[in-house]
């Protein structure tokens, strides 16, 4: 068996990547036989099935429980909740003052209203129940000591926390010695040493709560049904609490909690709620961010909503938010509404402001594994905004800490109070930021937050220290791939699958967001063509993609109007498909995510004949015959594009072999856009079935010519898979490489025509006759077959030594009379008629069947 390894890319020596590298495209293995089983169970698409069982759901109970969306639990099984239930409900029978004490994000807005509106219905008119939002610049996150003091001045007698206060063990200790009972309800990270207050305590992550993400404001829905059923309330009181699961979808969607498990009921009921809902303010907030409520969905939920709630408390006065989603009166819902809109422009400003000066630092540090920037003026409220954006941008941890200006001392005797920074910090997988504070604690005020965002309090003379500290953190627990972005494919797809039916079925994994991310498409060998920009700033751009013979439309954001790669130039791209209603009409539209032009693996052609093995191929002229054996798994793959096939194949790891009709005239089109398998022809595995052997998956690019080539194909070991995949234009070209091969009358004239000019030819000259020019360039089977007619005419003699060809004298004869030429005709009549009727049925059952 000859072997011809084409050459691989020159890849770049092994070094750290540069902030801001290229993403790494990463496809994890998929097993077909688990897809196959996946399809048949659910009857959907071999994308869809692929995209589940990519995502650990390729059981179909699993599959099936996933899409429904239907976990629900008994909120008593929260640790902590009947007593927090007996608390509250004592206080409302008493007719104590509760203050319920939230935070300023939507998350804590959300939670802070949900449960005001709740204890309102059980305790009525006369419910003494009011809520504490803290101020981001003047009280920090938290419950704090100050905090306490002020409301046990205003005669607070039960303290309910809302999105904070687990790690408050010393401020609730505090508040009981003011004579205020309280109850903690929190769903972030305990603190580092164990300790928790001494209160009732109601955490999803604490007692064993089968949905350990529940965010605040879903701590808080489960909090109300508790006590609905705690207060006999009924089937009436359960459903009232349902009527704000509007709150609960906007705060889980916000606050970037796994949307898995009860998360996704309750998100997918809280978006048909928040569609009708009754509330003024939300109604206003979704006319000022122009948000459609047929339409809405967690996107829009998370990048149009809910910033301008959270701009309320970054900037502002984070009440608004709670009194926008409390107000029954629509004039005042509507200027509370205009508010938040103009305070989230504000932040906007204030957030380019901030991003340009923190751009400025890192181009000044260079690269680093992690990023500690400040500056003065900074706001606190935004910089956690920017964070993002700087992980975003350079795929390294960050945190911004927004200095006070300087205060000069007072005389020469008393100097200035330490001034102190206000951080935020965001990280990328692989990092744990909380354990880099940890680490970093004695430098610091005040912390806390998880592994993926956190707060911090800082003394300003030492940022210089905590930048240290982290980057040596960063620098021993980051490997070189940790730093690499990765962009993460769910299946592979040719560009005749990007309709709205695919559309349709993956919008079935809805709602997507933290935990369970947006579908990426990706589309291997793409042309990326007409592209415009568009926007009043022409900063994204619409264009077309081309791949696998389909088209669809696309665009991309944020771009400045350019894409990644030319034209012309193939590329491997991921795309979201999404459906695109514009002017009454609904189209599929792709949203560009990451494109790279194509650098393939090598592909290693196997079984095919050198040039100048025509000699050998003469010995070999019959005509090779299918073999039989146990038969592989046939996949019928036809339509979903050849390189979409090839390249989930060779993502699984096992060996694949494509085979074509011809070689050299494929596979210049192929190894500029794929790589990483075997190839051969349909002759070559002719003459060899033992090819197949070491490979796991065949691919038939294109169809085989013959019944037998086809036997061929199919045979192999059990668990071996064979794979159509030829459309129509690879049907077109088997059926000219056939007659091409086959039809051997036009050949044979000009071949003889000129030995006899030339009396014979030998050496190198025959081997260029033989081969014949770059037009009607023959095969060494070819060659041979040629050969062997005219000599078994009598028309030439063959000296095998030279070798040589020498020309005798004949007159017209019959080609008929050559075995060889008639075995020809006979192969291509049975060829055309197997391309022309077996090759194009829609099933796999006739053409493995048949034989001739």
């Amino acid at each position: 068996m000859s072997t011809l390894a084409l050459p691989a890319p020159v890849a770049p020596a092994a070094t750290p990547p540069p902030a801001g590298g290229a993403p790494r495209v990463a496809l994890a293995p998929c097993d077909p036989a688990a897809v196959g089983a996946l399809r048949e169970a659910l009857g959907c698409s071999r994308t869809f099935a692929q995209v589940l069982v990519r995502r650990g759901l390729g059981e179909p109970a699993a599959a099936r429980a996933f899409l429904a969306a239907e976990e629900a639990h008994d909120p008593r099984e929260l640790a902590g909740m009947d007593a927090t239930v007996a608390a509250i409900l004592r206080h409302l029978s008493a007719g104590s003052r509760i203050t319920i004490h939230g935070d300023y994000d939507v998350d804590g807005v959300c939670a802070t209203a949900l449960l005001l509106r709740a204890l309102r219905r059980l305790g009525g008119e006369g419910a003494d129940v009011e809520w504490f939002l803290p101020s981001r610049v003047d009280d920090g996150y938290g419950l704090s000591a100050a905090t306490v003091e002020r409301l046990a001045a205003r005669g607070t007698r039960l303290l309910v926390t809302v999105d904070c206060a687990i790690t408050a063990v010393e401020e609730v200790a505090l508040a009981r010695t003011h004579g205020i009972d309280v109850v903690v309800t929190d769903h972030h990270q305990p603190r580092g040493d164990g300790a928790l207050p001494d209160a009732p305590i109601v955490h999803p992550a604490l007692g064993g709560y089968p949905c350990p993400d529940l965010c605040a404001a879903g701590v808080a829905y489960k909090l109300a049904q508790a006590l609905a059923l705690g207060a006999g309330a009924g089937t009436a009181g359960i459903e009232s609490v349902d009527e704000d699961l509007d709150l609960v979808a906007l705060a889980t969607i916000a606050d970037l909690v796994p949307l898995r498990g009860e998360n996704r009921r309750l998100v997918r009921a809280g978006l048909r709620t928040l569609a009708s809902t009754g509330k003024p303010g939300l109604r206003a907030l979704m006319r000022v961010a122009r948000v459609d409520p047929s339409e809405l969905d967690a996107r829009s939920v998370g990048f149009r909503l809910a910033p301008r709630i959270n701009a309320a408390g970054r900037l502002r006065r984070a009440d608004a938010g709670v009194e926008l989603l409390l107000t029954r009166d629509e004039a005042r819902a509507a200027a509370i509404a205009d508010e938040l809109d103009a305070a989230n422009a504000e932040r906007r400003f204030a957030e380019q402001r901030i991003l340009f000066e923190a751009e400025a630092q890192v181009r000044e540090l260079g690269e680093r594994p992690a990023y500690v920037l400040a500056g003065e003026g900074w706001h606190p409220g935004v910089i956690g905004i920017v964070a993002s954006r700087i992980v975003e941008r350079h795929h390294r941890p960050a945190i911004l800490i927004a200095l006070p200006a300087p205060v000069a001392a007072i005389g020469d005797a008393i100097p200035p109070a330490p001034a102190l920074g206000a951080g935020s910090g965001r990280s990328i997988p692989g990092f744990d930021l909380l354990g880099a504070l940890h680490a970093a604690a004695p430098l610091l005020e005040r912390y806390g937050g998880h592994r993926a965002a956190a707060g911090l309090t800082i003394d300003a003379a030492r940022v210089e220290d905590l930048r240290e500290a982290v980057e040596a953190h960063a620098a021993a627990v980051l490997g070189a791939d940790d730093l690499v972005p990765v962009e993460r494919a769910d299946a592979v797809v040719g560009g005749r699958q990007l309709g709205l039916a695919l559309a349709d079925e993956l919008a079935r994994l809805e709602p997507t967001g933290m935990g369970n991310p947006g579908v990426n498409l990706l589309v291997t060998g793409a042309l990326l063509t007409d592209a415009r920009p568009m926007g009043e700033d022409g900063k994204h751009v619409r264009f077309t993609v081309e791949a696998g013979g389909g088209r669809c439309r696309a665009v991309a954001f944020g771009c400045d109007g350019r894409l990644p790669v030319s034209p012309d130039e193939p590329a491997d791209a991921t795309f979201r498909l999404e459906r695109n209603a514009w002017n009454g009409a609904v189209e599929p539209r792709l949203r560009l995510r990451h494109a790279q032009a194509c650098a393939p693996e090598p592909i290693e052609v196997v079984g095919e004949p050198g040039p100048g093995a025509w000699l050998d191929a003469v010995l070999a002229v019959g005509q090779p015959h299918g073999i039989e054996g146990p038969g592989r798994t046939v996949v019928d793959r036809r339509g979903d594009g050849a390189l979409a096939v090839l390249r989930d194949l060779v993502a699984t790891g096992e060996p694949v072999l494509a085979v074509v009709a011809d070689v050299p005239r494929r596979i210049a089109g192929l190894q500029a856009r794929t790589g990483g398998f075997a190839l051969c022809s349909h002759a070559a595995l002719a003459r060899d079935p033992a090819l197949s052997a070491a490979f796991r998956h065949l691919v038939a690019l294109d169809p085989p010519a013959h019944p037998d080539e086809a036997a061929n194909v199919r045979a192999g070991t059990a668990d071996g898979y064979t794979h159509l995949c030829w459309g129509a234009a690879e049907l077109r070209f088997a059926q000219q490489i056939h007659e091409t091969e086959h039809d051997l009358r036009a050949a044979l004239v000009p071949l003889y025509r000129a030995l006899r000019d030339r009396g014979g030819a030998a050496g190198e000259e025959l081997g260029a006759l033989l081969r014949g020019d770059r037009v009607h360039a023959r095969s060494v089977a070819q060659a041979a077959r040629l050969v062997a007619i005219l000599t078994e005419l009598d028309l030439v003699s063959l000296d095998r030594d030279l070798p040589a060809l020498t020309v005798r004298d004949g007159g017209r004869t019959a080609l008929e009379r050559s075995p060889t030429y008639r075995a020809a005709v006979q192969r291509y009549e049975d060829g055309r008629g197997w391309l022309t009727e077996t090759a194009t049925q829609p099933t796999t059952t006739t053409w493995l069947t048949a034989r001739a």
